[in-house]
This record gives structure tokens, C-alpha cells and sequence, in this order.
């Protein structure tokens, strides 16, 4: 089991993947054990021979996708610590060390390299990336009452721990939501680190399109507090409903029959009790998802349990 493992996804990174090798290598010499792994996601360009030049263990995920390579990355790499950098060059390498002893020495299960508290909004140039950030990250913490200061930084430091229990769901560029979520709800120890943050290099294009990809985010984000608080999500739609039915019935039905005494609205009053019956079946079926997220909550902590004594065994 590596030490410490340094993990870059790459899709044609061509003009920077050797600059951040060989700037990682650097700032990671002085921690022994250390293996810098490229997972191509099917490049045209030259990307892998110039990592396999830079002297990085290049392997290959076939499924498109950001949440694929990850998943391949968490499944085959055996680490105590994991450190995940894209290859753009936007991300400090000096940061590293840092990330690496925040895991070891303070537990951490994930470090967030926080772009938006430093140089973010200065370097970045595509400002509605500014605004769909600080709309998740503002999302996020107020639904899921997270401290996280960047929900979608590429930059991350992993325990063995967090990466063998993270069910990868995601296949693209949502799954650094899913990460930060499933760490918060789970009461992984999560810890922010502020990083200087620089555009990338004039030439090299960004693979995340604004809208679409922000779009998946916050599919991602709907279907994540559905999952993890199901009372909230259910009983907010069983209130909608009921207010619904509620207002519906009583100027449609109850004050007209007041004046008249004969229901006139008939239609209209099936249709309330049909709403509301939808509103019941919603409330119920959010309790009994709660119950079963929280049995689900109690089995997870047994298998970070046996996670633990794997990795004990592999020591």
C-alpha cells in the first residue's frame, strides 16, 4: 500500500500535463512512498506519452467521463492517503504537503483545496462559473448545514477510509458535489484549505460547459437531499400539496356551499381529496425513508469499521 498516492485525471491535457507532473513530483519529494498516477479518459491528443515521459504510472478509464475515472481511480489505487489534482495547471502543487498532513496528522477523511476564498473570482474569466459556484456552495451548506467553502474544487486530499466507502454515482464533473455531500452526511471529518487558484494557460480549454454540466449539478443536488433527508424532501411536498387542497377547498367548495347550502363545485372537491390522499401517501413515505436512511447511517459506520481493519492489515 502506497504511502501516499497522487491521483490526475486527464482528457487532452496535452499542454500541461508535463508542467504538473514534474511540479508535483517536486513538491511531494520529500514524502516518501509517493506514486503520481494519470488516468486517461480516451485522449486524442498526446497526453499519455508525455505523462509516461514525465515518469507518471499512466492507466486508462474507456467510460467518458470525470465520475468514471474517479471511480476506476478509487477502485484499483490502495493508499493511506490520496490527493486528487486536476491536470489543467489551475491548482498550487505547494499545497500538497500541507493536504497530506492535514489527513495524517489532524484524521481528516477529506481535504477541500478552497479556491473560492482566495484568487477565484480574479482568475476566473468565465463569470457565470463565479455565480453557478457560489450559488451551489450557498445551496449546499444551507440544505445540508455543511462548512464546506468549495463544493466543486477539483483539488481534494482523500483517507483510505473515504475512498473505499464513497459510492461513486455521478459520471461527470457533479461528482464533486456527491463528494462533498456524502463526506458531510456520513460525519467525515472535513476540513477546508485556502489555495491560490490561477486560469488556465492561454490554449487549454475547459471540459465543463456552464450549463449543461450545471444543470447536472443541481439534478445531483435535488436527488442527494432526497436521498439523505427524506422527511424534509417529502414533507415538503406533502405541505405544498396540502395547502394546495386546503385553499382549493374552501373557496371552491366550502364558501359556496356557506351561501347555498349544495356543494355546486363538485368536480372540484374530488379533485381536493385526491390531493390531499397524495399529500398522506408523500408524508408517509417520507418517515419510512427516514427510518431506512437511518438504519442505513448505523450500517455505514459498521463497515467504516471493517474498512479501518483493512487497512490496518495492509499496513
Amino acid at each position: 500500500m502506497e504511502k501516499l498516492a497522487i491521483l490526475i485525471p486527464a482528457y487532452n491535457e496535452a499542454q500541461t500535463i508535463t508542467k504538473v507532473i514534474e511540479n508535483v513530483k517536486n513538491a511531494s519529494s520529500d514524502i516518501s512512498g509517493t506514486k503520481i498516477y494519470v488516468y486517461d479518459n480516451n485522449s486524442t491528443d498526446n497526453t499519455i506519452a508525455l505523462a509516461e515521459k514525465a515518469g507518471a504510472i499512466v492507466r486508462h478509464e474507456y467510460i467518458q467521463g470525470k465520475g468514471a475515472v474517479i471511480r476506476r481511480m478509487f477502485r484499483e489505487i490502495d493508499a493511506h492517503v490520496y490527493i486528487m489534482i486536476d491536470a489543467d495547471d489551475t491548482y498550487p502543487v505547494e499545497a500538497i504537503p500541507e493536504m497530506y498532513q492535514r489527513v495524517v496528522s489532524h484524521n481528516a477523511d477529506m481535504v477541500v483545496g478552497d479556491r473560492l476564498s482566495s484568487t477565484y473570482f480574479e482568475e476566473n474569466t468565465r463569470p457565470f462559473h463565479n455565480l453557478g459556484n457560489s450559488m451551489v456552495r450557498s445551496t449546499i451548506n444551507f440544505l445540508f448545514h455543511t462548512q464546506i467553502n468549495d463544493i466543486l474544487t477539483g483539488y481534494r486530499a482523500f483517507s483510505y477510509q473515504f475512498v473505499k466507502t464513497f459510492p461513486v454515482l455521478s459520471r461527470g464533473f457533479e461528482i464533486e458535489t456527491e463528494m462533498s455531500i456524502h463526506a458531510t452526511e456520513k460525519n467525515m471529518a472535513v476540513e477546508n484549505q485556502v489555495i491560490e487558484y490561477r486560469d488556465r494557460p492561454e490554449g487549454s480549454e475547459s471540459k465543463l460547459n456552464t450549463y449543461s454540466d450545471g444543470l447536472r449539478v443541481l439534478n445531483t443536488l435535488g436527488r442527494l437531499f432526497r436521498i439523505y433527508h427524506p422527511l424534509a424532501f417529502f414533507g415538503v411536498l406533502a405541505s405544498v400539496l396540502f395547502s394546495i387542497s386546503a385553499i382549493s377547498f374552501w373557496f371552491r367548495v366550502f364558501i359556496p356551499f356557506w351561501n347555498t347550502a349544495r356543494v355546486d363545485n363538485f368536480p372540484t372537491l374530488i379533485v381536493t381529496a385526491f390531493i390531499v390522499m397524495a399529500g398522506v401517501i408523500s408524508l408517509f413515505s417520507g418517515l419510512i425513508l427516514d427510518a431506512i436512511q437511518s438504519q442505513e447511517q448505523r450500517s455505514f459506520e459498521f463497515e467504516l469499521r471493517k474498512v479501518q481493519e483493512k487497512e490496518n492489515e495492509k499496513a
